[in-house]
């Protein structure tokens, strides 16, 4: 039965895409059930505090921010980006009161390849990260080149599930550019063990769909990687040219989950035709979006639910490592992948 409630903590999290936070500007969100305000200096650094001001609790991001300080709209109490209050204007010479040592909450955040991540650690046994977060190496410094957002109204844990599981696309993606409706095939793929997850080795797609065959190759090879806590890198090599899309899936609430998928690519022409592709890829993901929200309705119902054989055995994976990074967490000792290398069979 899948655990609801369960969030990892003491890791990274996808937080926002940077393009949408501009200088001088903040913006609040909700990451884990927890008021997060994010923020951009004028100096272009990034930071991220708890969107609650300590006096009466009102939400920071009802106040102004002028690049440097964020200055509550109730009594004016100012705060900087690391939390630390500045300045209380009620208070007048003599009352002795050290502003400097009241504080909001503040979070670790990155900024890298045009994504914005934020640390979240555990309330009881806040820990130092133990790995950096995920960098596109075929991409230096860039950013990525399209995104798509969206909103399932589900566990983080049905949403990862959900997006990882091979089986679904036949039935799910019958679109003309994607999937048609036919036999199914049996495929066979090998996976190992990696970095807080696991990956499918590179291989040849023997048959491609419209979709990869816009990135001029008729030979066109894959490999896909997953990690913690719902990273999902998937890389296409098409002769010269390379595609990556990197989706990270978020959970906002124990019910909300957002996900963001980013794509990235060598190829000089593709950037033309993604006003095109949009729509389809939109679409695309509001075909998995569709499916989640029908099966809330029999989750309401608290069934017991079972995970099969090989096409369910990345989900099993998932399950895993999520268990043993919690435990190892709590018992203060190392992540141990319990992935073990394995080929895989199933039909779609």
């Amino acid at each position: 039965m899948i655990d609801n409630s369960l969030f990892l903590r003491n890791i990274w999290y996808y937080a926002l895409p940077g393009g949408t936070l501009k200088r001088g500007q903040m913006r609040a969100k909700m990451l884990l059930g927890e008021p997060i305000l994010f923020g951009r200096n004028n100096d272009g650094t990034v930071f991220a505090i708890a969107d609650i001001c300590p006096h009466r609790g009102i939400p920071l991001s009802y106040g102004n921010f002028d690049g440097e300080e964020v200055e509550c709209c109730y009594h004016g109490w100012r705060f900087d980006r690391a939390g630390r209050c500045t300045e209380i204007p009620a208070l007048v010479e003599g009352q002795a009161i050290e502003v400097n040592r009241i504080c909001v909450k503040s979070y670790p955040t990155r900024e890298v390849q045009g994504n914005i991540w934020i640390y979240m650690p555990s309330a009881e046994n806040p820990q130092e990260p133990e790995f950096d977060v995920p960098v596109l190496p075929e991409f230096g410094d860039r950013s990525y080149q399209f995104l798509q957002t969206i909103h399932f109204p589900c566990t983080i844990d049905h949403a990862v599930i959900g997006l990882m599981d091979p089986a679904h696309a036949t039935f799910v993606h019958r679109v003309w550019w994607w999937r048609s409706r036919g036999a199914l095939f049996e495929k066979s793929k090998a996976f190992d063990p990696s970095p807080y997850g696991f990956t499918m080795r590179r291989h040849q797609l023997l048959k491609t769909s419209f979709g990869y065959r816009l990135l001029g190759s008729d030979k066109p090879e894959v490999e896909i990687a997953f990690r913690l806590p719902g990273i999902r890198i998937e890389t296409v090599h098409a002769g010269k040219h390379t595609l990556c899309n990197l989706t990270a899936v978020t959970p906002l609430s124990e019910n909300e989950t957002e996900v963001n998928s980013l794509f990235y690519w060598t190829v000089p022409w593709l950037g033309a035709i993604a006003p095109i592709l949009r729509p389809l890829v939109k679409a695309f993901f509001h075909q998995d979006r569709d499916v989640i929200v029908k099966q809330q309705e029999g989750l309401r119902h608290n069934p017991t639910l079972m995970l099969i054989d090989d096409a369910d055995a990345q989900a099993r994976w998932y399950f895993q490592l999520k268990n043993e990074y919690a435990r190892a967490k709590r018992e203060g000792r190392s992540f141990e992948n319990p992935v073990k290398s394995k080929v895989l069979r199933w039909r779609s």
